[in-house]
């Protein structure tokens, strides 16, 4: 590929910036009514509280979905940020520390289709982001923020594992079932992921 062609294919356009930051905002409205109604949800687990970072994944969605519609570098990163922006200035009971987990979830996601070199877009990569970007949020939490002092090592981890899993199904199945729902409907045709719908969905797919 020659150097015109690939600064095209990643370069962003209008257009891209636009749709993301569309999809970064309305994501950081949902972040602010999720985390608003979280201690109630999080009832459902009152029995054995270190399963409530199966809720997780609700926080995480926007990074692999950005980077699935959008197709460029720092997609990913751009959306989980700018949402976590968004549910600060609304006023998020968590604080700034969002700012903080928006960075490190979108980096999950981000280091995955870096990985791919941002070349395949299938449900393969779309889960591995969504897993990374679960276990980078769950690392921080468990470790780095140490918001869970209480938990033993064996819960730490527990919390980690599950906050994963919750982003593989979440962020990651459910945004590539997005993204060519999306793609179905022709609202995505001014965008690299136009053709989402008609991409195979067999994991080694591009």
């Amino acid at each position: 590929m020659n150097q015109s062609a690939a600064n095209q294919r990643s370069g962003w356009r209008v257009v891209d910036i636009v749709t993301a930051s569309v999809i970064a905002v309305a994501s950081g409205v949902i972040f602010w009514a999720w985390s608003a109604g979280y201690g109630l949800f999080s009832l459902a687990f009152a029995a054995f509280p270190p399963a409530a970072a199966l809720l997780t994944g609700v926080w995480l969605f926007p990074a692999v979905l950005g980077a699935l519609i959008i197709r460029k570098p720092g997609a990913a990163l751009y959306c989980e940020l700018l949402a976590a922006v968004v549910e600060a200035l609304l006023g998020s009971h968590y604080g700034l520390t969002v700012l903080l987990s928006g960075l490190v979830q979108g980096l999950g996601a981000e280091v995955v289709f870096a990985a791919f070199r941002y070349r395949k877009w299938n449900l393969g990569v779309a889960l591995l982001a969504g897993l990374f970007s679960g276990l980078f949020a769950g690392i921080s939490e468990a470790y780095i923020m140490a918001y869970y002092v209480e938990y033993t090592p064996a819960l730490k981890l527990f919390h980690v594992i599950a906050t994963g899993v919750s982003g593989l199904i979440v962020a990651g199945l459910l945004s590539w079932l997005a993204t060519r729902g999306l793609a179905k409907t022709g609202a995505l045709s001014a965008l690299a992921s136009r053709r989402a719908h008609l991409e195979s969905g067999k994991l080694a797919a591009k």
